[in-house]
């Protein structure tokens, strides 16, 4: 490996690796402090709290019996609470491991001997916690960064935003950026004096001015004609550019915190909202399925938003914890909302599901969830053009 190789692994360790690790910690130690913060409420005995798998790099005891420890493949965690299963298991003389009923004390402090009730609790709160932890990063940044709010104290600039494909602005090759000067005898000053023009003028042939570039040159347009119903029921005739404006400027106005936690929850639910309406859509055909993302895209754009500062990194990491939530309230078994779906057919027939029952469940869910990885992973490869860079160093 050349010096220039090695500089360019080091950059992308620092620029893209490290902020997905430091998001991916953050966001699984919020989410298993959920559930280890209602065990301990529930008198629930916790022997681990691992932030990664694997072999252990670092860790610790507490005062009361938890193993904290940070492990070699960082891309998860897990809470082990004491008594997930009606035994207990433990080495004989000889060093082979055997099982044993339960004492008294120890069904005291047992995760399998709570109430459903309890259980329950614990489960969800891992999920809960993300969205509750969404909420302060996104009601934080509206207090002390502010809330992006357009300069309305200004007129609109005619400055092209975008211009819609097949418009009388497309065939006259406006382009986005053009700063819309005159249109026929008229000067324009602002968007407004180019929207009433424009609408005047339906099917009229028009010189318009722009600047483009430094340059002043000059086009011809037409604007399309177009039917608006009038308040009183008649049909009136305008015209159409098929342009929209670039956004004016942009003020962050900072909100108090009681606002702001108000807001955090809007966005919160907004986005929950927008990712399940995403997945229905996937699900009903609606929606190709090759924008889901795993955790090479987020790695990436981990390092993207990173670039960008410190509030677009916390804006991001909000994001994160949202969908993180959200995935593990679905009723897959390995996921939490499949513990979730177990308790809740425990609490209709009265006793849980059999063991051979609850076996299958884990078998099928960690059938789903090794295939949507690899799925996931696919799309990533695809997105990076993975497979064209490897075709071409062979070609």
């Amino acid at each position: 490996m050349d010096i220039l190789s090695f500089v360019d692994s080091l950059s992308f360790i620092w620029e893209t690796g490290l902020p997905f690790l430091v998001a991916l910690t953050i966001l699984v130690f919020v989410h298993e402090l959920g559930h280890y913060a209602v065990a301990r409420w529930a008198g629930v005995r916790v022997e681990v709290f691992s932030i990664g798998f694997g072999t252990e790099l670092k860790g610790w005891d507490d005062s009361r019996g938890t193993r904290w420890k940070f492990c070699a493949i960082p891309l998860g965690g897990y809470v082990k609470m004491f008594g997930e299963s009606e035994t207990v298991a433990e080495e004989d003389e000889d060093g082979e491991e055997t099982e044993r009923p339960m004492t008294e004390p120890e069904k005291a402090v047992s995760f399998h001997h709570k109430t459903l009730m309890q259980r329950a609790a614990i489960v969800v709160a891992g999920p809960l916690v993300n969205f509750v932890f969404a909420i302060l990063l996104f009601a934080g940044l509206f207090s002390i960064a502010g809330v992006p709010q357009l300069d309305t104290s200004q007129p609109l600039q005619a400055v092209v935003g975008s211009v819609s494909s097949g418009s009388p602005a497309d065939i006259a090759k406006l382009q986005r950026g053009d700063k819309i000067l005159k249109m026929g005898a008229v000067d324009i000053a602002s968007f407004g004096d180019l929207q009433a023009i424009v609408r005047k003028s339906p099917g009229v042939r028009m010189a318009v001015r722009i600047e483009r570039g430094g340059q002043i040159i000059s086009v011809f347009v037409i604007p399309s004609r177009r039917e608006v119903r009038q308040a009183g029921g008649t049909v009136a005739i305008q015209g159409l550019l098929g342009i929209t404006a670039q956004p004016g400027k942009v003020l962050y106005v900072r909100k108090n915190p009681l606002t702001a936690i108000g807001l955090g929850f809007e966005r919160t639910y907004a986005m929950t909202v927008r990712i399940l309406e995403y997945l229905r859509d996937i699900i009903a055909g609606a929606q190709s399925a090759d924008d889901l993302g795993g955790i090479i895209r987020i790695a990436q754009i981990s390092g993207q938003v990173a670039e960008l500062g410190l509030a677009s990194y916390i804006s991001f990491l909000a994001v994160l914890s949202v969908n993180l939530g959200l995935i593990n309230l679905f009723p897959i078994p390995l996921l939490d909302g499949g513990h979730l779906a177990f308790y809740a057919i425990e609490a209709i027939r009265g006793k849980p599901l059999g063991m051979k029952a609850q076996e299958y469940g884990f078998r099928f869910g960690l059938i789903f969830v090794v295939a949507l990885f690899l799925f996931v992973t696919w799309n990533d490869l695809v997105h990076l053009k993975f497979f064209e860079i490897i075709k071409n160093l062979f070609t």
